[in-house]
């Protein structure tokens, strides 16, 4: 008898790229819609959960009372307790997010040239994400519901996007 190969899974989570918040825009800082992350294992897998580090509990994208400002989160995020913040795109401002997944060699820096051409045409901040393999670009305009094809998603509303202030 052959026993298949099983997935390995880790018992700890990824270690996230540390936040540096001088490389976040100051328009985004200076809206209270930020969230403090943490991994939790979801199956076999380790997935972002927002958090409201007011009261260490759950936050949600759409609920603005568990949102904080910027400064709030980031010493929340300074404390060890959290793996990174997060900003949340609401109907009530002007930003769109565009997840480019699985695009950048972590080793070498490397961004696809399909990834590429996306930053390029939108001109706008690009960011890495928290494992480094992926950009997250923000731009201004509006997505009333998401857009989700393979290795893109876009985002405009009720949805929280981790923040690295890492340049892509």
């Amino acid at each position: 008898m052959t026993l298949a190969p099983q997935p390995i899974v880790q018992d700890r989570p990824p270690e996230p790229l540390a936040v540096s918040p001088d490389g976040i825009p100051d328009e985004l800082k200076l809206r209270p819609q930020w969230v403090a992350w943490k991994y939790a294992r979801s199956g076999e897998k380790w997935t972002k959960h927002p958090h409201d580090p007011r009261n260490e509990r759950k936050a949600s994208s759409t609920d603005l009372l568990t949102w904080s400002p910027f400064d709030k989160v980031f010493g929340a995020y300074e404390t060890g307790e959290y793996s990174g913040v997060g900003f949340v795109f609401c109907s009530g401002d002007p930003y769109v997010g565009v997840d480019l997944d699985g695009c950048r060699d972590p080793r070498t820096g490397e961004i696809e040239s399909w990834a590429s051409e996306i930053i390029e045409s939108l001109n706008s901040y690009a960011e890495l994400s928290p494992s480094s393999r992926g950009v997250h670009v923000i731009v201004k305009g509006k997505v009333p519901t998401p857009i989700k094809r393979p290795r893109v998603e876009i985002y405009g509303i009720e949805r929280f996007f981790t923040f690295t202030g890492q340049p892509a």
